[in-house]
């Protein structure tokens, strides 16, 4: 701490660039001291103050979160970590790190000024701290550099400083918790008094009308998306519509977390990375496939990728032994092994037995288990469940229904009341940061 706030302790000086990381780094108040420091340090607490702390709290990738709030797309968050893996002095600068500042500039505006550099930096400096916090590393980053009088490089431990001390102390520290609160804000659903009650919907409209009632997050059902656009379920094929479908629903105030079937056979990392830069706050994966289970050795390999791409993203991982009826012996064991791959929470559709639903309960510990709405809410709560989803039921209801109400109306009966066009017309929200606004 004396060091960090000892003027005769300097950061490491950046060269001059002209383009890619030097010229980042030359023209952030990060590696600069001085008339030089004090100006670009003011710009980027002017860009922060004019950011409401409330538009931070969102789901979803934290850095993605934060270019939008400082006027930039979402999908920005992917060269935002190419730069940042290259970023101090003392790693090696690439290519690929070259041209992802080049195309953060243009995005940004296309000048190379010190403007554009505090607002690259601020989504740099915080992409990697802020993923370390989610992860629960404290400090987020271990320890910075001075170069002491002689000249020596020296590292200072953050340990009880983990915003910095002195003239270089991060400026956004406010801001980084409540990007991380954003983060974290789906996963404590699941540690409340009562179990999460998940309505999963199949598009906007559900999933808006059901928001409105006061549901605290919306799943999205695999089968409803599917059957909606004419496709079968389970077949890997709706990818393009669950992406669009979860772009759409991310505009809601609630958390949103999409069903992914067995991750549509796209590479997991890939999969993570582009729905949590979407803003989806969990994702529901499958372990099994037709008639066939996946390995266990293999589907605990994605689950890691899928968290080590998106430690943000609540990975809820599916186990079909019961709803497959494919070797239910093996239930306990797999659920183990996807919670010790990283899963945030077990899903097991097709259990009954309350001593089976107790021993998984038991087995799992602190990991959230997840059941279908089959047995009463509240015994599911008594029996220790932390979270139930209604599958396709809200979905296949409304189907039902509607074409009982077809068939009433033909047979000479009246029409079923129902909402208003009103109603259903202004379930469209404002844009998505107004509104989260003030929640």
């Amino acid at each position: 701490m004396e060091i960090l706030n000892d003027p005769a302790f300097v950061v490491p000086q950046a060269l001059p660039g002209r383009r890619g990381i030097a010229w980042l780094r030359s023209h952030g108040a990060r590696f600069s001291e001085g008339p030089d420091h004090e100006r670009r340090r003011g710009i980027a607490v002017r860009l922060l103050n004019a950011v409401p702390l409330e538009r931070l709290r969102e789901p979803g990738h934290p850095v993605a979160t934060l270019a939008a709030a400082l006027g930039l797309p979402r999908h920005v968050a992917t060269d935002v970590e190419i730069v940042s893996a290259g970023y101090q002095p003392h790693d090696p600068v690439t290519s690929e790190a070259d041209a992802a500042v080049d195309r953060l500039v243009e995005i940004a505006g296309g000048r190379w000024d010190e403007e554009t550099a505090a607002l690259i930096g601020l989504l740099v400096q915080g992409c990697a701290a802020t993923r370390s916090a989610i992860v629960g590393h404290h400090p987020p980053v271990p320890a910075t550099r001075r170069i002491s009088p002689s000249g020596q490089e020296i590292l200072v431990s953050l340990e009880n400083a983990p915003f910095g001390a002195g003239r270089h102390a991060c400026p956004g520290e406010k801001h980084a918790e409540a990007l991380l609160a954003g983060a974290r804000r789906f996963t404590g659903l699941h540690d409340a008094d009562e179990p999460l009650l998940l309505p999963n919907a199949w598009d906007f409209a559900s999933a808006a009308a059901l928001a409105r009632q006061g549901y605290l997050a919306i799943g999205t059902t695999s089968l409803g998306v599917a059957a909606s656009h004419g496709l079968p379920d389970a077949a890997g094929a709706t990818y393009a519509e669950t992406l669009a479908l979860a772009r759409s629903l991310v505009r809601l105030p609630v958390p949103v977390t999409v069903d992914v079937e067995a991750g549509f056979g796209l590479d997991p990392a890939e999969l993570a990375a582009e729905l949590t830069s979407v803003g989806v706050a969990g994702i529901n994966i499958e372990d099994g496939r037709g008639d066939r289970l996946e390995p266990v050795d293999e589907q605990c390999e994605r689950i890691s990728a899928l968290k080590a791409a998106a430690p943000e993203l609540f990975v809820n991982a599916r186990v079909d032994t019961y709803w497959l009826q494919l070797d239910p012996e093996s239930t306990l064991p797999r659920s183990r092994a996807y919670a010790d791959a990283g899963a945030d929470g077990i899903f097991v559709p097709g259990v009954r037995e309350e001593h089976l639903i107790e021993n998984l309960v038991a087995s799992l510990g602190d990991t959230p288990l997840n059941l279908l709405a089959e047995l009463p809410f509240q015994r599911l709560r008594n029996l220790g469940v932390r979270r139930v989803s209604t599958g396709s039921l809200l979905y296949r209801t409304a189907i039902t229904q509607a074409v009982a109400a077809a068939d009433a109306y033909r047979g000479g009966g009246s029409a079923p009341a129902a909402m208003s066009y009103d109603h259903i017309e202004s379930l469209a929200p404002a844009r998505r940061p107004e509104a989260w606004a003030g929640r």
